[in-house]
């Protein structure tokens, strides 16, 4: 049977009218947006994230900060280069580049969220190297709302809808785990051990 015939039938079983003359409806649903905003924090607490909700990128700086100073000092931060022309405090090394062995924590901008995972999208580039996805001990990434599809297809159809494709692209579920030795889960094991989400508008 074709695709085509499956819709088919599909669409005709959804229009059908029971006994007595009332059309089946679908129960009331949350707005898509909505919907897919509580499934996204839903799946990435799962995976041990933590969130929260600014209005502006402008909140990005002492919000991240905050978070990040109450696990470790920091002196300086690794970004990517869009976010590092946001008002951060003049004591603070701001840094662009690959990062490296004793990078502490980054602060990245995912490409897109998936609302079905749970899962940030991070794509490589010059304004977002990959370092900062597996070598710092703490990660912030931001989400704008806007960026959050559906599921992982939607993600496929933005790249493609762009024209070229990155050199890379990550998938991040939550902080680097492992269960190799004895089972026993360790976390940050190969990347991060703690990320948080920053979800903007």
């Amino acid at each position: 049977m074709s695709r085509e015939a499956v819709f088919a039938g599909i669409r005709a079983a959804l229009n059908t009218v029971p006994t007595g003359g009332t059309p089946m409806l679908a129960p009331a649903q949350p707005t898509t947006q909505t919907a897919s905003l509580a499934r996204f924090i839903e799946r990435a607490t799962l995976h041990a994230c933590t969130h929260e909700r600014i209005a502006t990128l402008d909140e990005l700086p002492s919000r991240a900060l905050a978070w990040l100073e109450s696990r470790a000092p920091i002196a300086t931060l690794w970004m990517a280069a869009p976010l590092a022309r946001l008002p951060w405090p003049d004591t603070l090394t701001r840094r662009c580049d690959a990062a490296r062995k004793d990078t502490v924590a980054a602060v990245s901008l995912a490409f897109a969220g998936i609302a079905e995972s749970g899962t940030l999208v991070m794509a490589s580039g010059p304004d977002s190297p990959i370092t900062h996805n597996f070598v710092p001990e703490f990660h912030v990434i931001t989400l704008h709302l806007a960026d959050l599809v559906a599921n992982q297809e939607a993600v496929w159809a933005r790249l493609r809808a762009l024209g070229t494709l990155p050199r890379a692209l990550n998938l991040v579920a939550g902080p680097s785990r492992t269960g190799d030795v004895e089972q026993t889960i360790q976390i940050g094991a190969h990347g991060p051990r703690a990320v948080h989400v920053v979800l903007v508008g």
